[in-house]
């Protein structure tokens, strides 16, 4: 089981969704707790060594700590504007 930390603008983002939304991005990232990766893709370009998680029409980007077994959430938005 993985610990999980927001940073702080991925929490303000978080918190700026509607309830639906936030319902559907919170069960995702409970998997994530979970250590569900399994359709997570990797990121490129800038963001190599980062995941990315689909929640919809939103996305989690994602940086895994094996060694700590801790997910930092970096960015909560929408798919048109998350990269």
């Amino acid at each position: 089981m993985y610990r999980v930390a927001f940073e702080k603008e991925a929490e303000k983002e978080f918190l700026k969704l509607d309830a639906k939304a936030q319902k559907i991005v919170a069960n995702k990232i409970l998997d994530l707790q979970k250590g569900y990766f399994g359709s997570d893709k990797p990121l490129k370009g800038k963001y190599k060594g980062k995941f990315r998680k689909r929640a919809g029409n939103y996305r989690i980007i994602y940086l895994k700590e094996e060694d700590l077994l801790l997910i930092l959430i970096i960015r909560i938005s929408h798919r048109k504007d998350v990269y």
